[in-house]
């Protein structure tokens, strides 16, 4: 590199130098570069426990360079209120899949958020279950065909998919709940912006944060991956429409 030359695109330190499993296309290789980044940026590296769920995102830790542990099946959120607990200084977040943490886990998020417990989720909504072949979850669009549902999701046997971010904004002790986007530029700039406010939250002590993304999945959705971020463009935003769900007045006085 001369010296006429800038550095705009390097590895964050808060990464290992170890090549992730993620199948081409796959957004989640995107949210793990955008939470380093933040980490990196607030200087937080040293202090942060990630916790790893089961799914696509279960191997996570090989990827953070930072403290982190692995969770059962759904469980990150009490792992994450334990750890939060026993070092309330650190900065601790649960890393989720929409199988993890809407299906098995659904009871672990719903009484963590209730509970206003001082951790941030990320939260990866692909429509599917990723790791395990595609199958129908809880978040799967009505219609939509997966490994188990190969007719499409028929909502009058199997019910509606869940909206977990507004879900979760509801109850009292949530204070950061936004849903954001990795289909293009521009949104993946504002996740970035909404994770960053999600960890400013917990490092201010103002309660329970998350951030959900959603994410595309082209291997299991059987499209190329061009047309997996159109997907989620033209089919999961209607659905799922970006935005914040609930800001707490604390977090909205401080202006992070």
């Amino acid at each position: 590199m001369t010296t006429a030359e800038t550095l705009v695109y390097s590895r964050p330190k808060s990464f290992t130098d170890v090549q992730s499993h993620y199948c081409p296309g796959c957004t989640h290789g995107v949210a793990h570069r955008l939470v380093a980044e933040v980490l990196d940026e607030m200087g937080m590296r040293e202090h942060t426990i990630g916790v790893a769920s089961v799914g696509c995102s279960v191997f996570a830790y090989n990827y953070f360079n930072m403290d982190f542990v692995q969770a059962p099946h759904g469980r990150a959120p009490a792992m994450a209120t334990g750890v939060k607990r026993v070092y309330p200084d650190r900065l601790v977040f649960t890393y989720q899949g929409d199988g993890d943490m809407i299906s098995i886990g659904s009871g672990e998020i719903v009484h963590a958020a209730a509970r206003g417990e001082n951790i941030t989720v990320i939260f990866l909504n692909n429509a599917n279950y990723g790791m395990t072949g595609g199958q129908m979850a809880p978040t799967t669009l009505p219609g939509m065909k997966t490994t188990s549902s190969p007719n499409g999701r028929d909502v009058e046997t199997t019910g509606f998919p869940i909206r977990a971010a507004e879900m979760l904004a509801s109850l009292d002790g949530a204070s950061y709940v936004v849903r954001r986007s990795l289909h293009d530029p521009k949104n993946t700039r504002l996740a970035k912006k909404a994770i960053r406010t999600a960890f400013e939250t917990q490092a201010r002590g103002l309660g329970f944060s998350l951030v959900e993304l959603l994410s595309s999945c082209p291997t299991n959705w059987g499209i190329n991956p061009d047309d997996s971020l159109d997907f989620i463009e033209q089919k999961m935003i209607p659905y799922y429409p970006l935005g914040d769900f609930k800001v707490s007045p604390l977090v909205a006085e401080a202006k992070i």
